[in-house]
């Protein structure tokens, strides 16, 4: 075991890392943009696709059956690879809202976005959501504009509509070029090229870009073809464009103040090698994170980090429970003491993984940046701190009010062990929250969307052998329930019965039927407070 541990280890090992997220409005592209990542980081030999025809492979980012079977990611997928000597941490979101407090969480672990964008859709309501989160959150974006091989709008326009949305000046670091009404190729501002546009379904052209010729002292040629109107044109445009927008700098990026743009096909692999290269240049490193009480830079040499997401039966053999931790300052290795901040425990690791997807590799180090899975026998939660010693508690990482509820009945009654089981190890995830009722023991699921009550019947089915189904209740939203009057409290809970449940921590919550009827219990009862966020 290695205990020896100095300041310039981990600051270069800090240098050599970024770790991101990719978000985006369901069918913008999220997932083959990472699958392409993947591809060119070595990681894979053939790229999958989201939906496959027959004889095909699925990708690798979305690797349970549901996500095959519907062709959408409802979890995140923790995905490790090197390029050009960095080692890059890349969380593929759920594109689909109802799986948005999962992404919400994720922003909290990682120091910068990939956004995609349907170049014929624009901005769309997601992506506008995940947007004013990260911004909240300061966390810098690049934009990649997918999809330039089909119908899209005016680039002009949708520059425009995007620098509206983020309130951030752009910077395109690649432009399309048009010809006769088709995108003929890209043009590159920072390498002052332009690359032709070649859609093989050949994967051995997939890593290659096919230069054009360069452009110099506003000297541009596309093909012996063109005449010189064509190319007097293009001269003028891209002359135009730089004039339009700022050149990218990379303190204004940090700042949020500048977002650097991207235009591409992720389907034919064309421009994705420039987004990677830039990623790996300019891409933040590990960024300092919040405590409570103070904040934790990357470089302390005493271990820190959270946890910000559970995925259980990653392997249905086992039933395991995975807890991702993010790396926010230290080192890890084989043998490390941590200290469990919420239950006050100390215990050793000695078999943290890193994921490619449900793929697992045991690792003997790990850094601040990398994203670390340890085994979680169910006494480990999303938001929980790990230290050496500390006592801190890092910040960032709420529940969200679900916004639909509804009550489980089993098809088989002599399932009932079997459900709770499941259903309250899916609730690890996150993905949804669960409540029994304090006067029946009725179970109660609450969740962002309809699409999230689909995906746990799916998985109990698949993973449990449990079929169920819904009913709907009538509850608007919750409150968590809190007094410094205990009498009172008790009193509270006894003569309202009907509408106290009980969550996963033993904590009372209140099921509201409608705000009218908040507003008034809450006035009949100035000692009893109703918590939108559970008390820490």
């Amino acid at each position: 075991m290695n205990f020896l541990i100095n300041v310039n280890e981990i600051t270069s090992e800090i240098k050599k890392r970024c770790t991101f997220a990719i978000i985006s409005h369901p069918d913008a592209g999220k997932t083959t943009i990472t699958e392409k990542l993947l591809y060119l980081g070595d990681v894979i030999r053939t790229v999958g696709v989201v939906k496959p025809k027959k004889n095909k492979k699925h990708t690798q980012s979305d690797w349970m059956d549901i996500e095959k079977k519907r062709g959408i990611s409802v979890s995140t997928s923790v995905l490790s690879f090197s390029y050009k000597n960095k080692l890059i941490n890349l969380l593929d979101t759920p594109g689909h809202s109802d799986f948005s407090e999962d992404t919400y969480r994720i922003l909290s672990a990682v120091d910068f976005c990939l956004m995609v964008i349907d170049a014929s859709k624009g901005v769309e309501s997601c992506t506008q959501k995940l947007l004013q989160v990260a911004k909240k959150k300061g966390i810098p974006i690049i934009t990649f504009i997918n999809k330039i091989d089909k119908d899209f709008k005016n680039v002009f326009l949708l520059l425009d509509e995007l620098e509206k949305e983020l309130n951030m000046l752009l910077s395109p670091i690649t432009y399309p070029i048009e010809y006769d009404n088709n995108i003929i190729g890209l043009y590159h501002f920072q390498n002052q090229k332009a690359y032709w546009y070649h859609n093989t379904k050949s994967l051995i052209y997939k890593k290659k870009q096919f230069l054009l010729n360069t452009f110099e002292k506003n000297n541009l040629i596309f093909t012996q073809e063109d005449n010189i109107k064509t190319q007097f044109f293009w001269k003028k445009k891209i002359n135009h464009i730089q004039k339009s927008y700022i050149n990218f700098q990379y303190k204004d990026f940090l700042l949020l103040d500048v977002n650097p743009v991207f235009f591409g096909s992720a389907l034919d692999n064309f421009g994705i090698v420039f987004l990677l290269n830039f990623l790996v240049k300019f891409g933040p490193i590990p960024q300092p994170k919040m405590a409570y009480t103070r904040k934790i830079f990357p470089n302390e040499l005493k271990f820190s980090g959270f946890v910000f997401k559970i995925q259980a039966n990653m392997n249905l053999k086992h039933r395991d429970r995975i807890a991702f931790i993010r790396v926010v300052s230290g080192k890890y290795f084989k043998g490390i003491k941590l200290f469990h901040v919420r239950t006050k425990k100390k215990f050793s690791i000695n078999n943290a993984i890193s994921l490619l997807a449900n793929n697992r590799t045991v690792l003997e180090t790990a850094y601040p940046g990398d994203i670390i899975g340890i085994y979680n026998h169910g006494n480990i939660r999303i938001g929980d701190s790990f230290t050496e010693s500390e006592d801190i508690q890092f910040s960032g990482i709420n529940n969200i009010i679900p916004e639909i509820f509804k009550s489980v009945h089993l098809i088989n009654p002599l399932h009932q062990k079997r459900l709770l089981k499941g259903i309250f190890q899916l609730e690890e995830e996150g993905a949804i929250q669960v409540f029994k009722k304090l006067n029946t023991n009725e179970v109660i699921i609450g969740a962002l969307g309809i699409l999230q009550f689909d995906v746990v019947s799916e998985r109990l089915k698949v993973e449990y052998q449990i079929e169920l189904i819904y009913k709907n209740v009538e509850i608007h939203t919750i409150r968590w329930i809190f007094s410094k009057n205990k009498i009172r409290y008790n009193d509270f809970i006894n003569d309202n019965k009907d509408f106290i449940g009980i969550d996963n921590e033993k904590n009372a919550v209140y099921f509201v039927p409608n705000i009218i009827h908040l507003n008034i219990i809450s006035e009949q009862n100035l000692d009893i407070f109703f918590l939108k966020k559970k008390k820490i």
